[in-house]
């Protein structure tokens, strides 16, 4: 189980943590860097993410369609708090990749993110100090090419509730103008919500008293 800022898949007796923190940045979409040296190219990933499933699934995808390169180095930052992080050096020296991507990561002072930097072997030794160089060139790269976005904090919700509910919920989601996403309208419904903070412990009270309602707290992201 991940904890519950980090989008814990758990069944709640709700209580909604509070943030010092109201809104975070993080990259807009994805984007990419590039950095060459002595003949080996580093290709820079950055993408907005927000937990370790999802990073799981991007690297898997870049892996596919890097498979030639001889690494894929990366770091992320998850959270609110920033208190989730890794960096992985995938092969090469101690400290000389992950960390000099995370370091990036943290210069800009970004969460909810996951940058890889893909690279292509050379034939030529650079050192630790020039891998420490490459890797956070590529990484830096990558985010001064997106954008970086300023996010509200909210606190998401995965429902599920039976059919017949579904025009009350429907009107609370509407009256409360809470944004809906991964909607499934079928005998059992699901829906993800995003809502703000401030109305969250009023919301998750109504939407207990419908009885066929069941919620997952997905975190304060």
């Amino acid at each position: 189980m991940h904890q519950v800022l980090l989008y814990t898949s758990k069944k709640m007796q709700f209580c909604p943590q509070m943030h010092n923190s109201s809104k975070y940045k993080t990259i807009k979409a994805k984007s990419l860097g590039l950095y060459k040296e002595k003949g080996s190219k580093f290709i820079g990933i950055a993408i907005a993410c927000f937990n370790e499933d999802e990073a799981k699934k991007y690297l898997d995808v870049w892996k596919n369609e890097h498979h030639q390169a001889r690494h894929l180095c990366y770091a992320y930052r998850f959270g609110v708090d920033k208190k989730k992080y890794r960096a992985n050096d995938d092969g090469e020296p101690n400290n000389s990749a992950g960390a000099p991507i995370l370091g990036q990561i943290d210069s800009f002072d970004l969460t909810n993110v996951l940058i890889g930097v893909v690279r292509y072997y050379g034939g030529t030794k650079l050192g630790v100090g020039g891998l420490i160089n490459a890797y956070r060139s590529a990484a830096k790269d990558a985010i001064e090419n997106g954008e970086i976005v300023e996010l509200e904090v909210h606190q998401w919700l995965k429902i599920t509730f039976d059919y017949q509910d579904m025009p009350h919920i429907m009107n609370l989601v509407k009256k409360n103008n809470i944004e809906m996403s991964e909607k499934v309208f079928e005998s059992e419904c699901v829906m993800k919500l995003r809502i703000k903070v401030d109305i969250s412990p009023k919301i998750t009270e109504e939407l207990k008293a419908f009885y066929s309602t069941k919620i997952v707290d997905l975190g304060v992201y």
